[in-house]
């Protein structure tokens, strides 16, 4: 069963994407980052995909705020992103076709990041997976509505100003090749998602984002991805298990 809900129906009439922030849906448990996947000018891609993870507490929908908090030093980027929702599971795939039969669709997803956790560590995942900072939605559009994967304008708007606009023609792997990538390591299953990198000719102090901002991601033929940006709230105290006498 997909761990996401897609009951509800999106105003073009397809399913929306809804996850945390809304009652009683479930989330993905698995969400798969993939970093310097896009080329350009001057910078020469990486030979292989660098792979991280982010947490599950991280995914919010359109609409929900992406939550920054005050303790967190260095800069809090957006990154705009194609996100691949799987649709079957898979494992050590062959072929292109094979690849692209596991997947239900596709989505816009912004992978929120905090910088200064990020070079703190050797890795990426803690400063990706900060509660709220993976956004992801409106809308699963299925892959014959896509006329191109590999030719789909992304934009990258902050308050209106225009701060991302790339191609996926850019990506060093496709589609296609990520999903038979993350195969070969990982078993794939029904609501995993995959995040297929960000442009790379942006410089941090243009992505960043604060309280008060508007983050749109829009992707040609995919939809539009908005969050507003605010302060952290107070500390909350989760219940637990209770002792007994």
């Amino acid at each position: 069963m997909a761990r996401y809900s897609l009951t509800r129906m999106h105003t073009s009439g397809r399913p929306a994407l809804t996850c945390a922030g809304l009652p009683g849906v479930r989330i993905p448990e698995t969400i798969i980052g993939i970093g310097h996947n896009y080329r350009s000018i001057g910078n020469a891609a990486t030979p292989a995909p660098v792979v991280f993870g982010k947490f599950s507490g991280s995914v919010v929908a359109d609409g929900i705020p992406i939550c920054i908090p005050e303790e967190i030093d260095g800069p809090i980027v957006c990154e705009g992103e194609l996100a691949v929702v799987v649709g079957r599971s898979a494992r050590s795939l062959r072929t292109r076709d094979e690849a692209l039969a596991c997947v239900a669709g596709v989505t816009v997803a912004n992978d929120v990041s905090a910088r200064g956790l990020q070079d703190a560590d050797v890795q990426s995942t803690r400063g990706k997976s900060l509660d709220t900072f993976c956004p992801i939605g409106p809308e699963l559009v299925t892959l014959d509505e896509v006329a191109d994967l590999g030719a789909l304008t992304l934009e990258t708007r902050i308050g209106g100003r225009l701060v991302q606009s790339s191609t996926t023609a850019k990506m060093v792997l496709d589609v296609a090749e990520l999903v038979l990538y993350v195969s070969r390591f990982a078993t794939l299953y029904p609501g995993d998602v995959i995040l297929t990198g960000t442009p790379a000719e942006q410089h941090d102090d243009d992505l960043a984002l604060r309280p008060g901002d508007v983050v749109e991601v829009a992707i040609e033929g995919v939809g539009i991805l908005t969050n507003p940006v605010v302060a952290c709230p107070a500390p909350v105290l989760c219940p637990g298990p209770h002792r007994t006498a």
